[in-house]
């Protein structure tokens, strides 16, 4: 899919650069978007934030805690595209 996430870079403690398959980029800050509650509580941890990596096989942002977000949200975020299914 076009908004799947092909890279990320850390830019500040909660905030990411995202590229997606489209080509489209932005940053976000995760700080104001995650409530680090339940499978994201230990994202609260800078240094785990830290660990977050791209599977290729979901197409979006994961941790090795097993948490991840989906591309579509992410996408919408950062491109203000409205979420598939929504006009």
């Amino acid at each position: 899919m076009n908004r799947d996430v092909v890279a990320v870079t850390r830019t500040g403690d909660y905030t990411l650069r995202l590229r997606f398959r489209d080509g489209a980029e932005g940053e976000m800050d995760f700080a104001q978007f995650l409530s680090f509650k339940g499978v994201f509580a230990p994202l609260k941890d800078p240094a785990e934030f830290a660990k977050v990596v791209v599977n290729t096989e979901i197409g979006t942002i994961c941790w090795p805690n097993g948490a991840d977000l989906c591309p579509d949200v992410l996408y919408s975020r950062i491109t203000g595209a409205p979420l598939p299914g929504q006009h």
